[in-house]
């Protein structure tokens, strides 16, 4: 690629403003503050094409029109006496990088978006959003970005792919119905509140029923790098998700949560299995069109002691389903029933194990033709690969879908201080076996670990279970 000279899109939006963060953007926030300073973990990179007859003029246009319609990309998040708070700039400008490429300019934007994200953002000082463009054969061919996770979320950013060529060809949109500072407004008011309540009353529930750790059990000696994630792309667990589903009434995210629990609880020695559900909060549809993060994280408990997986399911989807209605709360009042849960039993609770569902609309809407009454054939086309290894994120187990619709996409991230890395991968070909045995016959809670070929912690002497927790015993 060639650099060439930079482009300047001066913005003018309809408001400025400052207001506490959102209970979205207090997520967020605390996650980085989580991080040493500099770290870019919370950098999302992001590609979107331009098609058709358009000059670099008309794409600048278009950038500009997407920072006045949505505030959050021109907030600045500043620490004040009173605590963070969210600042909008009504006016500014951004730096466009402009490069050229003789061929494959979407992989050049790419590599370019990567290379804007790889710094971390100046919460305080900069806008939270960077751009590049790129041109191929005299004309622009692909705009590279890199945003802040505190600007937006994975909604959002397919809210901005949706607006992206309509942009482009000038089209008058209406305005958001919602931006961040109306978000911060209505989370003061009585109606959130109420919902905050009903949150903490389903978290208080849960953190009595839910082990104090799914990882009470001796550490081990960390992999370099310490977290590993894994992938897998398997059109027989799509299949068998689906079909489970309509056999059990549930949804393909419940079905791929109770597994995911099934797994966890079958490798860690639980008969009890507790997650944090990523819970978007859009089903309101006045945050539907919101670029801005929303989502908190949802708690989901689930008794695994006895019965079949399909059971699991059917019991499974009922309380996933009150998770993520009760995913909208202020953090603060959450933190301190988790706070008075932890001294009511004696010790911290370790909550690392997450679920995110990133589907759109939590379905694979391109699956080919394929025969579904045997899914097993279908085993042949799954492949796993290595995603990455990280040096530090707040989470002992991670399981995700991925955005693909023709295709059920799949990983699992794991601390190797807990767990080795081989087993995230081994998780993934567990998960697939699990559904497509599923499928074909009721599969016991206490043979998942068999069926899945995983292998489960061994404790060392002296460990006893006392309820669904592992206690060491210290006497000599």
């Amino acid at each position: 690629m060639t650099p060439l000279t930079p482009e300047t899109v001066e913005f003018a939006g309809a408001r400025g403003g400052e207001a506490p963060l959102t209970w979205g953007q207090r997520m967020i926030w605390s996650s980085t503050r989580w991080l040493p300073d500099g770290d870019p973990y919370f950098n999302l990179s992001w590609t979107l094409p331009v098609a058709g007859a358009v000059d670099l003029p008309a794409v600048l246009r278009a950038l500009r029109r997407l920072i006045e319609r949505h505030e959050t990309l021109r907030t600045a998040y500043v620490k004040t006496g009173e605590g963070t708070v969210q600042r909008v700039a009504c006016a500014g400008r951004l730096t466009v990088g402009v490069y050229e490429t003789a061929s494959r300019p979407m992989s050049a934007a790419t590599t370019l978006a990567a290379e804007l994200a790889a710094t971390a953002f100046d919460y305080a000082r900069e806008l939270p959003v960077r751009c590049a463009v790129v041109i191929s054969g005299g004309r622009p061919r692909a705009v590279a970005l890199a945003l802040s996770h505190l600007a937006v979320d994975g909604w959002s950013l397919n809210l901005l792919a949706t607006e992206w060529p309509r942009l482009l060809t000038g089209d008058d949109l209406p305005a958001p119905g919602r931006q961040p500072l109306d978000q911060a407004a209505y989370e003061s008011g009585n109606e959130a509140a109420a919902r905050s309540a009903r949150a903490v009353r389903h978290w208080r529930a849960g953190l009595a029923r839910a082990p104090r750790s799914m990882f009470d059990f001796p550490g081990r000696e960390p992999e370099e790098p310490r977290f590993v994630r894994y992938g897998m792309r398997s059109l027989a667990t799509a299949v068998a998700a689906e079909t489970l589903a309509a056999r059990c009434s549930a949804t393909t995210a419940s079905v791929l949560t109770v597994a995911s629990a099934a797994l966890l609880a079958a490798v860690t020695g639980h008969r009890t299995a507790a997650l944090q559900l990523i819970v978007s909060n859009r089903h309101d549809p006045c945050v539907r069109d919101m670029a801005a993060p929303a989502a908190l994280d949802g708690l989901f408990v689930l008794d695994l002691a006895d019965g079949t997986f399909a059971d699991a399911v059917r019991r499974g989807h009922g309380q996933a389903m009150a998770a993520y209605r009760n995913g909208h709360y202020d953090l603060s009042a959450v933190d301190a029933v988790r706070a008075e849960a932890a001294r009511e039993r004696g010790a911290d609770l370790d909550l690392d194990a997450f679920f995110n569902d990133v589907r759109p609309d939590g379905r694979w809407r391109d699956l080919p033709p394929v025969d579904r009454g045997d899914p097993a054939v279908l085993r042949e086309r799954t492949r796993t690969f290595f995603v990455g290894g990280y040096p530090k994120v707040k989470a002992h187990v991670f399981f995700a879908t991925g955005p693909a619709s023709a295709t059920c996409e799949f990983f699992v991230l794991v601390d190797t201080a807990f767990l080795p890395g081989e087993t995230a991968e081994r998780m993934l070909l567990g998960l697939e076996t699990l559904l497509v045995r599923a499928v074909a016959e009721e599969v016991p809670l206490d043979r998942v670990a068999e069926v899945c070929g995983l292998a489960p912690v061994r404790r060392p002497a002296g460990w006893t279970r006392v309820g669904d927790d592992w206690i060491e015993n210290t006497e000599r």
